[in-house]
């Protein structure tokens, strides 16, 4: 026999997503009598607002009376704006308990989120990990989520994770009657799993893999030059797989911006992510916007490789939108809720040498001097700061594309940790040879041959941004060795690393 509503009060602790990260709110639900009436304050979303009708059919559905009287809903902290459906489950909660049809005596333990259908279930919402983060960092000890995200909520230790698919197991919760905690989904630190792009596929191309060696080793900007067919997605789409495995608090991040954009799913998150988005994309669409607000690709590539296929068709916008990301490792969005996003990324650019993507080597090419000045001139003028690597492709033969395969992306990257290993100890956790400063840069060791190789490049160590460039390449070269300077021979491959051949 169903419980006839009653008066009272009742606090039900939730969570928010604010970006990517989570923000406990407290829900605090009052029962009162008067003519029926439902009111919400606390700068509640149009989203949050229409929870009421969702509430209400989920209650008759669900075996609950939905309290004809006068209720009032407070989402507190006031000041802070609550948008998405995943207050529903809280709300809910707060009203069962308010209105006496449900007993819950440890209620201000628990933390609720989830969104609820018409029929009572409880459907996952984006930002699970964040969320459940905020919780246990306010001190609640046990969080009720919906079932599709309790793998992803368990990631985050140190609280008790309770799925639930509908709204009347919360009766079940209250009296202590629990599933036990889900298994966490596998974070895959490892750069590359099974059946993923694989550094052996690319074929006849010498050069270009070891100019992939050298931007992974450095966290180098690299851009490919040549023309459709030439292998320019497949070099860039293996960058992943040859970069260090992420770490503990890598994977988690990785695991943060997934959860936010309800992109978890599966068994197993998978280790650096790739993200290619076409040349129409907006500068929005690339940083992020609001109303609502959106996780753009420069946050979705997050310790990962953004690459921009053909980036001279790319507005001019859009690529100046990516100058703060690549300076800041964060994409600022401005607007009505203001957000800054963790945008930290190995940049790689891909390009055809001229408009009609042949070049000037082939005699089919019309395109005019003036013309292909001008195509060129687009990236010039937007993040040719941020590439220190270019490389000029060519179409492979058949016979180098039907040859045996190269060294494998394991091979690669053993290498590269190698490299970065080196780089940590000399410059300090996470930092690789791009990010050093010109002191540091002038700080190298440079053998006297390369010193004078590198006065011909056009100044010194430190006092010239095109030297500091080939300094820093010459020292992952370095790296690369395991040599303790930078020699002759490093320079000079870092100097042909430089040209767009």
């Amino acid at each position: 026999m169903r419980k006839q509503a009653q008066v009272g009060q009742a606090t039900v602790r939730a969570a928010i997503l604010d970006g990517i990260a989570g923000r406990p709110v407290r829900v605090e639900t009052e029962v009162q009598r008067g003519l029926p009436a439902f009111a919400m304050v606390g700068l509640p979303d149009a989203s949050v607002r229409e929870s009421r009708e969702r509430i209400r059919a989920s209650f008759t559905n669900s075996g609950f009376d939905f309290p004809m009287k006068r209720v009032v809903v407070n989402l507190a902290p006031a000041g802070l704006r609550k948008s998405g459906p995943g207050l529903d489950l809280p709300i809910a909660a707060g009203l069962l308990v308010a209105s006496g049809q449900l007993q819950w005596d440890d209620i201000s333990d628990v933390a609720i989120i989830g969104e609820l259908a018409l029929d009572g279930t409880v459907r996952g919402v984006a930002g699970a990990v964040s969320m459940t983060e905020a919780a246990r960092d306010a001190g609640v000890g046990t969080i009720v989520v919906p079932a599709v995200n309790g793998r992803e909520a368990a990631l985050v230790d140190g609280v008790d994770v309770v799925p639930v698919d509908c709204l009347s197991q919360l009766v079940n919760v209250a009296e202590g009657i629990r599933p036990g905690r889900p298994e966490p989904l596998t974070l895959s630190v490892s750069s590359q799993r099974p059946g993923t792009p694989d550094m052996a596929d690319l074929r006849g191309q010498p050069y270009t893999r070891s100019a992939l060696e050298v931007a992974a080793a450095g966290g180098h900007g690299l851009l490919l030059v040549g023309p459709p067919g030439s292998g320019r997605s497949l070099a860039a789409s293996r960058l992943p797989s040859i970069l260090p495995p992420l770490s503990g608090s890598e994977a988690l991040e990785v695991a943060q911006v997934a959860s936010a954009a309800a992109r978890l799913s599966g068994e197993e998150l998978s280790g650096r992510p790739f993200r290619g988005p076409h040349h129409t994309i907006t500068a929005a669409g690339l940083t992020g916007h609001n109303r609502p607000l959106t996780l753009g690709e420069a946050t979705l590539a997050h310790r990962g490789v953004l690459f921009l296929d053909e980036v001279c068709h790319f507005s001019l916008e859009a690529l100046e939108a990516l100058e703060a990301p690549l300076v800041t490792g964060r994409a600022h969005v401005a607007g009505a809720r203001p957000a800054s996003l963790p945008s930290d990324f190995l940049l790689a650019l891909a390009a055809s040498p001229c408009p009609c993507g042949l070049g000037a080597a082939d005699a089919a090419c019309t395109c005019s001097p003036h013309a292909v000045d001008r195509y060129q001139r687009r990236l010039s003028k937007t993040l040719d700061g941020f590439i220190d690597i270019a490389v000029a492709m060519r179409q492979p033969t058949a016979e180098e594309i039907g040859g045996p395969p190269g060294e494998s992306s394991a091979e690669v990257r053993a290498r590269v940790v190698e490299a970065r290993t080196r780089q940590e100890v000399r410059l300090g956790a996470g930092r690789c040879n791009a990010d050093m400063t010109p002191a540091e840069v002038e700080a190298c060791a440079v053998d006297a041959s390369a010193q004078r190789l590198l006065a011909s490049v056009g100044g010194e160590p430190g006092g010239d941004s095109v030297v500091e460039r080939v300094v820093r390449i010459a020292q992952t070269l370095a790296d690369l060795a395991g040599a303790d300077s930078v020699s002759e021979a490093h320079a000079a491959q870092a100097s042909t690393l430089r040209r767009r051949q």
